[in-house]
């Protein structure tokens, strides 16, 4: 929706001005130039970058146009997940979870936080370090050497996107000032024409300069932002399940270790300790 608002608004500054100024926006219509300028850009996207990172950002596109699921209500079902769960293996034991980290979609457990259940990412990430605390005899020292290993990979992939994304827009200017070239080409090409036609095939031409940046600065480059700041929110996440396994790992009480994942959040989404005891109780209580 913000992404809509500003382009929105960026559209409105820069064509309202040009036009109270006593432009013709008429003047700025030039499809030809549009379509040199986003052709030239795609057929170079397409050039530097393999399959799999055209299909992860043309996945990541849809993303960009959502507001975040990140928020309080998300941190606060996370937490009171690992709580009942950290709470179950501390009563009957280690392998009374195992039916739940079988099969998350059947458990009665998962069942009860469907913010959670719906990403299977995060699912997936919670199971398999319960499953290795099930089933192997790994200290804690080597659980988190292998979380650090799997978060930098998640985090590697979440930025290939943003990258490709940060590239065409880099690229955009460049071939504006291509567009612009090509019409100063045609115009060369007609310097016999009068000095009003003349002018008027200047103005096209300087278009293409207008809309490489405009686009570059004003549509495609913010969007690599947007994709840094949403990796960066999934990412917290994993590392809060990090941070609460791990000390459950270390020997620390279900609710001393749902306070570290607690602190780890960023103070815009962190619930206070009363708010996530009320929770969990609320929960427990379904």
């Amino acid at each position: 929706m913000f992404v809509i608002i500003g382009y929105v608004v960026v559209c409105g500054m820069v064509f309202g001005g040009y036009a109270l100024a006593g432009g013709h926006l008429g003047a700025l219509w030039q499809p030809l130039e549009v379509m040199m300028i986003f052709g030239g850009a795609f057929g170079a996207f397409i050039v530097g970058n393999d399959s799999k990172a055209i299909k992860a950002t043309v996945k990541s596109l849809p993303t960009l146009f959502k507001g975040s699921k990140y928020n309080k209500q998300l941190y606060l079902d996370l937490l009171a997940l690992l709580f009942e769960i950290l709470t179950k293996i501390r009563k009957d034991g280690l392998m009374s979870i195992e039916k739940d980290i079988e099969d998350p979609e059947s458990s009665a457990l998962f069942g009860k936080y469907p913010t959670i259940l719906h990403d299977h990412h995060l699912v997936e990430f919670i199971a398999d370090y319960l499953r290795l605390m099930v089933s192997g005899n790994m200290d804690a020292f080597q659980v988190e050497n292998l979380m650090d290993n799997e978060l930098e990979t998640h985090h590697m992939e979440g930025h290939v996107p943003a990258h490709c994304i940060a590239k065409l827009g880099d690229g955009l200017p460049a071939f504006g000032i291509v567009a612009a070239v090509m019409g100063v080409v045609h115009t060369m090409e007609n310097v016999a024409l009068p000095p009003a036609e003349l002018g008027i095939l200047i103005a096209h031409a300087l278009v293409g300069t207008f809309l490489g940046i405009l686009l570059a600065y004003g549509f495609v480059g913010p969007l690599s932002g947007l994709l840094e700041q949403k990796l960066e929110e999934s990412s917290k996440s994993f590392q809060t399940v990090k941070v609460v396994l791990l000390a459950s790992l270390n020997g620390y009480a279900p609710p001393i270790a749902v306070e570290f994942g607690r602190k780890v959040l960023y103070s815009t989404e962190r619930p206070g300790f009363t708010e996530l005891e009320e929770h969990v109780k609320q929960a427990k209580s379904k």
